[in-house]
């Protein structure tokens, strides 16, 4: 893989718009940096607080945003929500190797045809993952395969019943380059920003991302 074989965001070209709990653009053939976490993953009371700042400021910032604009918007708000997400809330169900590779053959299932992954880690309560799209593919569907087999085997393995992952999701459309490379990096220091140890998570980086 090379540079050229990566389509990045266009903002010239057709967005696809769709929505659950949070507004998502898509572009046939993307790459995408994904957020989902456990369901218990952030307390009640911090998302509510975030949804009626994130609410305003949205309010005051209507779309199309300019890159400075899309930037502000995660640094305020994407932001938290990580700093939250490493903060080791719930039960933190994923610092269980067994469980974590549940995840992990999940997002493996697809690879190399419906999308083709860059970097992935599996931390306690969240996973952060950095992939290309097939041209055909819908973002909403492929995660909605990803968390429903995960959750199907890791209640039948726990012995749990019940919802296991927030409903919705956070996607950013990689703008270039720099953008891409940046997310890897991030990938890859995630456990040692949030004080894992060798354990608690797993990590994976295509050959292509091992070599920025």
């Amino acid at each position: 893989m090379s540079w050229n074989d990566l389509q990045f965001f266009n903002p010239f070209a057709d967005i696809i718009h769709t929505a659950n709990r949070l507004p998502h653009w898509q572009q046939p053939g993307a790459t995408y940096f994904i957020t989902f976490r456990l369901g218990d993953s952030i307390p009640a009371t911090l998302r509510r607080q975030w949804e009626t700042e994130r609410d305003q400021w949205r309010l005051l910032h209507p779309q199309p945003w300019s890159a400075e604009t899309e930037a502000e918007y995660h640094t305020r708000f994407s932001g938290q929500i990580d700093q939250w997400l490493d903060a080791g809330h719930g039960a933190c169900l994923l610092r269980d190797p067994d469980t974590r590779h549940i995840v992990e053959n999940s997002l493996r299932h697809f690879d190399g045809h419906q999308h083709l992954h860059h970097a992935w880690v599996i931390m306690p309560n969240h996973v952060h993952c950095l992939t290309t799209l097939a041209p055909a593919a819908r973002l909403e569907k492929i995660i909605k395969s990803w968390k429903g087999f995960s959750a199907t085997s890791i209640n039948k393995h726990s012995g749990r019943t019940g919802p296991l992952w927030q409903e919705d999701y956070f996607d950013r459309l990689i703008r270039d380059a720099d953008h891409f490379a940046n997310c890897v990096r991030y990938v890859r220091r995630n456990p040692t920003k949030a004080g894992l140890k060798a354990g608690a998570f797993t990590h994976f980086k295509s050959e292509f991302a091992k070599r920025l």
